[in-house]
This record gives structure tokens, C-alpha cells and sequence, in this order.
């Protein structure tokens, strides 16, 4: 793994949305997705296209950046290699983490959609990428 403190201290707890492109035959699909991030691995549930993607080719990028009213704060680009988990257990682990993050921890305050999700048969499956290098920049 080769990503600074920095730019995990950017990343960690920042509320944002996270850019993930994934490539197939050369033809590029990017997507917004949320994300958790532990010790040089990003976490995000996925189905549709960009697991197909990932089934053929698990090279990824990832973009996160955090903006004030269109003008640049900090940009981090991250490269890595994802890993689809398919255990019922383990994906409501990381979506407990990911959802907290961005709905709160309460929850019984999470909308209907995000608390019937965490069930033996998620609907969506995990990608646990892990994180070969990263670029970060301050503005």
C-alpha cells in the first residue's frame, strides 16, 4: 500500500461522495458511490455494471474531492485492485459502517430503503479495494 497520512486523514471520515471507474474493453464506466476507508482499503457496495466490470478487470480508480462552492479544496485519486465479497455477514458489516458515515448512527433514523437493506440476502454486493497508490493535493 503507498498512501500517505495525509491522504488518509482527508478521506477517512470525509462525507463525500467518491468517484469509482472501473474499465472493460477499454470503454470506461465511472459512478458515484459511498465508501468506507480502513488502513488502506476502501469499502463500497455495488451491483449493476460496475460489478460486471469488476468481474472481467478488478483495476479501479477512485476520485474523492471536497469543494466550497465549486472551488477545489483537496483532491485525492486513488488506484487499486477490488475484491467482490458476496457474505451476507460481511456486506452488513461494511454497510453499517458506510451508511452510519453518511445517514448517522442511529439506525432507526436510516430511511426505510437503507435499514430493510441489511438482511441474508443484501442486495448489493462488497468490494473491498485495496489501495496501491494514491495522489493527494491541497489547494
Amino acid at each position: 500500500m503507498s498512501i500517505s497520512s495525509d491522504a488518509e486523514e482527508l478521506i477517512g471520515d470525509a462525507k463525500l461522495m467518491a468517484h469509482l471507474a472501473t474499465s472493460v474493453d477499454d470503454r470506461p464506466h465511472v459512478a458515484p458511490v459511498w465508501y468506507a476507508y480502513d488502513d488502506g482499503e476502501l469499502f463500497v457496495l455495488t451491483g449493476g455494471k460496475k460489478l460486471a466490470n469488476i468481474e472481467e478487470n478488478p483495476r479501479v480508480a477512485i476520485s474523492i474531492e471536497k469543494n466550497s462552492d465549486g472551488d477545489a479544496e483537496w483532491m485525492v485519486s486513488l488506484l487499486g485492485s477490488a475484491t467482490i465479497h458476496e457474505e451476507s455477514e460481511r456486506i452488513n458489516e461494511a454497510a453499517r459502517e458506510i451508511f452510519a458515515k453518511y445517514l448517522g448512527p442511529d439506525e432507526e433514523a436510516w430511511p426505510e430503503y437503507y435499514r430493510q437493506s441489511l438482511t441474508d440476502d443484501p442486495p448489493n454486493t462488497l468490494l473491498e479495494i485495496q489501495v496501491a497508490s494514491a495522489t493527494a493535493m491541497q489547494l
